[in-house]
């Protein structure tokens, strides 16, 4: 795992300066936008190893804000070697900060490869996790006999060609609400395999396939799972139809191997408009 910054850089604002308490026994609510490369970590949630992005922002955020301990909560939890472009979490601070503090106040004490894009005050109410109305992945993959390179634990790869059509006519069976017991992975921890399948859109530029999924929430390896059948599909192994099959059987062990991780990244979840947050960071922009 990178290591983390020997010296953090001086900053212009006085985010430094002893902390501000908003009142005598309370808390202000935070919210935080924050992206990262996930392929030396072991996955969001905290572990003793220490190396998950979790502990890594709780890190800093502690060192922040001269606190013993800062707990976050956030929209979605990734896997090993799974990137995020905004994951969304939450924490209370009795420290009071300016939006512009708390970015480059953390970011100041985090590793090169995890940034906090924006920070916002949210009201009490809000909840990372239960505040979110869909979650959306992107997975990019490389079409390619040659395996990756520059762009290693970035993109899943694939060295057969692919068609679009089955693969797109694929995707539309899961469109809606269903029972994704079969592509759910055997820990996975949700009270129930039932999802709504919002939209599932691929698209093609050169080399690089990009497949984007947007749920009301998503299973563990759900999204992993599926993509091994469509590239099983695409790669012409298994018909369109076979899809719905696998979906209709509730089994497992009747889908596609699970997909490598290096290709998958944690897009963001969506909130009600009306909590101003931000819906698109510059690292949005960096996949093709």
């Amino acid at each position: 795992m990178p290591e983390s910054a020997a010296s953090p850089p001086a900053l212009i604002d006085d985010s430094r300066a002893a902390p501000y308490l908003v009142s005598a026994g309370q808390s202000a609510r935070i919210a935080l936008g924050v992206s990262y490369n996930g392929a030396g970590y072991e996955g969001w949630q905290s572990q003793p190893s220490g190396r998950t992005i979790q502990d890594q922002l709780e890190l800093a955020l502690s060192k922040f804000t001269a606190q013993n301990r800062v707990s976050t909560l956030c929209a979605g939890r990734t896997d090993a070697a799974v990137h995020g472009l905004m994951q969304v979490v939450h924490f209370d601070c009795p420290v009071e900060r300016s939006d512009a503090a708390w970015v480059r106040g953390t970011n100041s004490f985090l590793p090169s490869d995890i940034a906090v894009q924006w920070a916002r005050h949210v009201p009490s109410s809000f909840h990372a996790r239960a505040s979110a109305q869909s979650r959306r992945y992107a997975y990019v993959l490389l079409e390619s006999p040659v395996r990756p390179s520059v762009e290693a634990r970035r993109v899943g790869w694939v060295f057969r060609p692919m068609q679009l059509e089955p693969m797109r006519q694929a995707s539309e069976m899961l469109l809606g609400e269903h029972d994704f017991s079969s592509f759910r992975a055997s820990r996975c921890q949700a009270l129930s395999p039932v999802k709504r399948m919002l939209r599932i859109d691929i698209q093609r530029r050169g080399a690089y396939w990009r497949l984007e999924f947007e749920a009301s929430a998503f299973l563990h390896h759900m999204i992993r799972n599926i993509m091994g059948c469509l590239v099983a599909i695409g790669t012409g192994s298994r018909p369109a139809s076979w899809m719905n099959e696998v979906l209709e059987a509730k089994c497992r062990e009747v889908a596609a191997p699970t997909f490598a991780p290096d290709g998958l990244y944690f897009v963001g979840p969506r909130y009600d408009p009306a909590l101003n947050l931000p819906v698109h960071t510059a690292a949005f922009d960096w996949l093709p």
